[in-house]
């Protein structure tokens, strides 16, 4: 019987259920969009505020030393101090290893380069080594990856050739200075002591427009600015791109002075700061810091999206909510008659509410599972337009964890917009009801 009065309240009142599992349908339609946008958009935002470079920057912790004869600083322009590139693997084993997207070491050699014709004067070059298309443990990184905004004519250098020529990519002022163009050629010394042969031809392999000093600089392979500088593994700095934390106030405690409880947290929290603190750990004489540009525009554009996302949801619920309590309302006074003949043939008040949250139930389930997937369509959609700069291409954002999700918080709009009118109509009288109604 109970089964039959359910089936008998949709047939008979399907306009009623209709507006009420459009309301459902249409609040879990954005909530499912909003939660699935969130769920992916920190990855996208990283990824578009990845013009500006690394999040985060690690150098010789040597390098912080002022060393001053009689007032005046005579510690070497570069530093006096290196890593050593062997040491990045060990980036592999710290706890948050798995949040490094990209690895660009670097190292700067003050160099001379002979531009080609007999009896032209040389020139002062910085040389600059770095990755550019290298494998690190299974991913493709380097300097134009953790760049994209560096704009490249030609193509990187790599190491083929023989010992008598390296491929060399130059700054856009550096290439005006010396009249360079993509196959043009000069010479540069084999190292910083002239030896092991003297000089060698470069041949330009691509002109790279960088907005920074980098434009008036000469870009070879890491190994070969190695060679010029005589120290095979060393490099000067290494900017590191990673999938962090937005910072809050926690993340600016300095972890010495924390307790041993709250040290662990911040430690196994992914911010760019407990990011740094685990390389400074992992290699030896390293000052790692958060590049903060980066990381506090990554986090302030995240906050204000997700508190929109969240207003949004909140607003689709409250708005389907009222709606559901509007289409119960109605659908309730017309079935009043129903009401009091149940209630005079013995029905308790549990069981015609049981009645009611079960109709609700059902519309609620059927409607969230619908809106679930429309949800999903219009987060992948908004995806796309949103961040067109991605590919514009729009990708399936079918997240299997958030269906029980929408379903649960369907059916506690539709049990919350539909229980005072199910509370009004169980507090009349039964005689009072059948009185109106003959």
């Amino acid at each position: 019987m109970f089964f039959r009065l359910l089936m008998e309240s949709f047939r008979r009142q399907r306009r009623r259920k209709m507006l009420a599992g459009i309301a459902i349908l249409l609040g879990t339609t954005a909530v499912t969009a909003m939660l699935a946008l969130a769920t992916t958009i920190g990855d996208r935002i990283h990824k578009e505020l990845a013009v500006y470079g690394a999040n985060i920057v690690v150098y010789p912790k040597a390098d912080l030393l002022d060393v001053k004869v009689g007032g005046v600083d005579v510690k070497p322009a570069s530093g006096g101090a290196y890593l050593k590139q062997s040491d990045l693997q060990k980036l592999r084993g710290i706890f948050w290893a798995n949040n490094i997207l990209g690895v660009s070491p670097e190292l700067r050699v003050n160099q001379q380069a002979f531009p080609a014709g007999v009896g032209a004067p040389s020139v002062p070059a910085t040389v600059v080594g770095l990755w550019f298309d290298h494998d690190f443990g299974g991913m493709k990184t380097g300097a134009a990856e953790l760049h994209p905004s560096w704009k490249l004519e030609g193509s990187w250098p790599s190491l083929a050739g023989d010992a008598s020529s390296w491929q060399v990519a130059v700054g856009e002022a550096f290439a005006k200075r010396l009249n360079l163009h993509v196959g043009s050629t000069f010479e540069l010394p084999k190292d910083s002591q002239l030896a092991n042969g003297g000089l060698v031809e470069a041949q330009v392999t691509g002109i790279v427009s960088t907005g920074d000093d980098l434009d008036s600089a000469i870009l070879v392979p890491l190994t070969v600015a190695q060679a010029m500088a005589n120290k095979p593994d060393a490099i000067s700095r290494v900017e590191i791109s990673a999938r962090t934390k937005p910072e809050d106030a926690f993340a600016r405690k300095d972890p010495d002075s924390l307790s041993p409880n709250d040290h662990e947290i911040w430690y196994c929290r992914p911010y760019a700061n407990s990011i740094a603190y685990q390389i400074r750990e992992a290699i030896p004489g390293a000052q790692a810091e958060q590049v903060r540009r980066v990381e506090q525009s990554e986090g302030n554009v995240l906050k204000r999206i997700s508190g929109l996302m969240w207003l949004i949801s909140a607003a689709a619920l409250l708005a389907a909510g009222f709606a559901v309590s509007a289409a119960m309302a109605t659908a309730i006074l017309e079935r009043r008659g129903e009401i009091g003949l149940m209630r005079s043939l013995g029905a308790s008040k549990g069981a015609i509410a049981f009645l009611f949250y079960a109709e609700t139930g059902l519309l609620a389930v059927f409607a969230g599972t619908i809106g679930y997937l429309l949800g999903s369509g219009l987060a992948a959609w908004l995806g796309a337009r949103i961040f067109a700069g991605d590919g514009g291409a729009a990708e399936a954002v079918l997240i299997p964890v958030l269906l029980p999700v929408v379903v649960a918080l369907a059916l506690v709009v539709a049990i919350a917009g539909s229980t005072p009118s199910i509370r009004a109509a169980l507090r009349m009288e039964p005689s009072a009801i059948l009185r109106e109604d003959g």
